[in-house]
């Protein structure tokens, strides 16, 4: 059986592509674990969009700034001039966005943007009211618990994946169109706020094949995550707190952002992360989000979700000030597409969302962008597939389908190596030295018999690193301590 379509992964960029591809088109989506594991889920601030025609040159510029001009400027205006048209049609479908008491969409705030024009659902719950509609609205079979091991690429043509359903047996699924939706890197990182199925392994079979990947340095530290659980997984403060109102204090109340930047919590997330994490170190102080500017009526409507997950770890909102660090958050990099959202060099091979790079966040995303982003940029590879109707020859593909290992009795403690080589040698600020030592550790962990899962983290972590170091001097989120100081 050949498919139209294979989608990977079930997030908003591949949900999206799932309900825009017609009904009658042979559709499969596969996804990690159950499909609301993924960034989507959990993503609460909010959606950016161009408020109306006129704003678009304003959210462009915005962009830009964000991402340092290290932006593909195209990209960007791609991503600004159909985000309204995206969303209404989101809204046509059925999707409910908060409103104001006057019955219209309630925009709203956030760092770096030069005016209100995030959009938010359930207050701060956008991403999983987003997920669970796409979900409901998905026309096609989604399937679960498969992990791609592989992408059947020969002759700059993708015929499908293999994917491993359960410790030891994998599957085939061979498409006319490939789309990538599997998301970013997140589970690499010692301390992050993603899905723990999010850990690099499709950047890490890219890698394989000679795909090129781009930007793999810029990555985003989300500045406000709760700091106190065990867990990898930290629990996320929105940055829309910010937007409405909230502050960042030490132990003496001080608001000390002003100290690095004009604009205090509402700077771009790496100035506001590197703040922190300086003035945490050099202070050895703690650092907090104070709610204090807020009622508490309206912190439980606006934020009602936030409220109820900081109440279960014992604080009392508004009225208690929250322990914070910065933790790993999103990958501006990823798998190298054009314009059209197609992998580079590859037929009929797309990436959407946080697993592609366009260049569309440059060196440093912009608050809410992502979630635009995944509505936009699946449309995009909707369309342009379509437009092509490429068809493959299932039998020009005469390579052996591998069989994998999928995990080793050794993987564990080295995924546990992994993620603190990364979180203490590739986080918010690094140093040629440790990035150097760090890629010597990756690259001994690879001559082990490691599974075939780990191998592709390792890959991908591997990347990362070497771009780091590429990179010598600082730009955006890739900042990097230079001469001992």
């Amino acid at each position: 059986m050949i498919y139209d379509y294979l989608i990977i992964g079930a997030g908003i960029a591949g949900l999206n592509a799932a309900r825009l591809i017609p009904r009658d088109k042979n559709v499969l989506v596969i996804c990690k674990k159950e499909p609301w594991e993924c960034n989507t889920f959990y993503a609460q601030g909010g959606v950016a969009t161009a408020v109306d025609a006129t704003d678009i040159p304003a959210h462009i510029q915005d962009t830009l700034k964000a991402g340092v001009e290290h932006n593909n400027k195209e990209a960007v205006e791609v991503l600004s001039e159909n985000s309204r048209s995206c969303i209404d049609d989101l809204i046509h479908a059925g999707f409910d966005f908060d409103v104001n008491e006057q019955g219209n969409l309630a925009f709203t705030k956030e760092a770096a943007h030069s005016r209100s024009r995030i959009l938010h659902a359930d207050g701060d719950a956008t991403g999983r009211q987003m997920h669970m509609f796409l979900l409901k609205s998905c026309p096609h079979a989604i399937k679960t618990e498969c992990v791609v091991n592989d992408l059947l690429i020969q002759d700059g043509i993708c015929y499908g994946a293999s994917y491993f359903v359960s410790e030891t047996k994998q599957e085939v699924a061979y498409a006319n169109n490939v789309i990538l939706a599997s998301g970013g890197i997140g589970s690499l990182y010692k301390y992050h706020t993603n899905s723990p199925a999010i850990a690099g392994e499709v950047q890490g079979i890219c890698l394989e094949k000679n795909i090129a990947l781009k930007d793999m340095e810029m990555m985003q530290f989300h500045p406000t995550v709760f700091k106190g659980t065990s867990y990898a997984r930290k629990p996320l403060l929105s940055e829309a707190l910010r937007g409405e109102g909230a502050y960042v204090v030490d132990d003496d109340d001080k608001r000390f952002l002003f100290d690095y930047h004009k604009d205090g919590e509402l700077a771009p997330r790496d100035v506001v992360s590197r703040a922190i994490f300086d003035y945490a170190n050099r202070t050895k102080k703690g650092v907090y989000l104070s709610f204090e500017s807020f009622s508490k009526n309206f912190f439980k409507k606006r934020f009602p979700n936030i409220y109820s997950n900081i109440k279960e770890l014992g604080f009392e909102l508004p009225f208690e000030k929250v322990p914070i660090s910065p933790a790993f958050h999103y990958a501006m990099g990823g798998i190298e597409i054009d314009i059209d959202a197609k992998v580079k060099g590859i037929k009929n091979l797309y990436a959407i969302g946080e697993v592609a790079c366009s260049g569309l966040h440059g060196a440093n995303r912009l608050a809410s962008n992502s979630l635009l982003e995944g509505l936009v940029y699946s449309k995009v590879a909707v369309e342009n597939s379509l437009e092509e109707g490429f068809e493959i020859s299932r039998e020009n593909y005469t390579q052996k389908i591998k069989s994998f290992t999928r995990n080793q009795s050794i993987d564990k403690p080295i995924k546990d190596s992994l993620r603190k080589i990364m979180w203490e040698n590739a986080a918010i600020v690094r140093e040629k030295s440790k990035l150097e030592s760090a890629l010597s550790q990756i690259e001994t962990f690879l001559q082990e018999d490691v599974g075939r899962l780990l191998f592709l983290r390792l890959l991908t972590a591997k990347s990362i690193l070497e771009f780091s170091i590429e990179r010598t001097s600082s730009l955006g989120a890739h900042y990097i301590k230079e001469n001992g100081c």
